[in-house]
């Protein structure tokens, strides 16, 4: 379960976050550009995923015993489907909710279809497939942290509907940190294993809580959540980082704000160049300059 900047990396540019967020020391810029392009390692990641349904508390082979043995057929073909060929998954993955619409592997199903659509930045389908697991299985929680996560990233304000959707992926990943805690121990998994998995898990749905209150220019809010996110994190996200600087600096901890730049500066991407020269920027007015 790494995060998203490495595992599904939606590259949300810094004039993206930047629209009517910053002091007008920085940069204003109107829309959003994901810039997502689906790398192998993004690629497997999706594969992994669905191996850690578990989280959500699905486990297949439970039920296995009593399932018709083309429904577990053809779960296995979705199973076994090439993280690189999305189209074949999602046309398998599509086939089985079809023909085996109420099934033990249903919602797991459902649950790889969410990820696939991510992968082709399909967010239509990918929400109705997340409605659907979710209609199943309303804890599910890889489905509402990913969800929560897209929602702020793809963010257009002048959409009818950008306000309600703030406010699901709000209430997904506040539900998501809520049930992370209680999921228990899958049989597969070593009790280090699975405080690694559910302390990423936590970190993601942080960082997609953090970036919920960052749109909405709740600046102290999205402070605690990312640095919630941030800490810690083996492998942090360098957006995070930058709505952090964002936030801190528009709450005038200039300080702070410069450090989170710099964290961000450090990570390669599309956002390091940027981060720098907002964290020579926060340096000055932290000086005040």
């Amino acid at each position: 379960m790494k995060n998203r900047s490495t595992a599904r990396n939606i590259c949300v540019i810094a004039a993206a976050l930047a629209a009517s967020a910053l002091l007008p020391a920085f940069c204003r810029a109107q829309g959003t550009d994901p810039n997502f392009v689906a790398g192998e390692e993004q690629q497997q990641q999706t594969n992994q995923d669905l191996k850690e349904r578990a989280m959500s508390g699905q486990n297949a082979s439970k039920a296995a015993p009593k399932v018709d043995p083309k429904e577990s057929k053809a779960y296995k073909a979705f199973y076994d489907a090439s993280p690189q060929d999305t189209d074949q998954r999602i046309k398998l993955g599509e086939d089985f909710v079809k023909n085996y619409p109420s099934g033990p592997y249903t919602e797991s199903v459902y649950a790889g279809l969410v990820q696939a659509y991510y992968m082709k930045q399909d967010w239509n389908n990918m929400y109705a497939a997340a409605n659907k697991a979710l209609a199943i299985n309303p804890d599910n929680v890889d489905v509402l942290v990913t969800v929560g996560w897209v929602i702020p990233h793809v963010y257009n304000p002048s959409e009818p509907d950008a306000s309600r959707q703030l406010d699901k992926a709000e209430t997904y990943e506040i539900k998501a940190i809520q049930d992370i805690p209680n999921l228990p121990k899958p049989a597969n998994m070593t009790d280090q294993e699975f405080a690694s998995a559910k302390a990423q898990k936590l970190a993601e749905a942080h960082s997609g809580l953090g970036l919920v209150y960052f749109r909405r220019q709740d600046y102290d809010k999205a402070v605690k959540e990312l640095q919630q996110a941030t800490q810690g994190n083996p492998s942090p996200d360098p957006t995070d980082y930058f709505a952090l600087g964002a936030a801190l600096q528009n709450t005038q901890q200039y300080s702070q704000a410069a450090d989170a730049f710099d964290h961000c500066a450090q990570i390669a991407g599309s956002l390091q160049s940027q981060c720098k020269q907002y964290e020579d920027k926060a340096k000055q007015l932290a000086q005040g300059k």
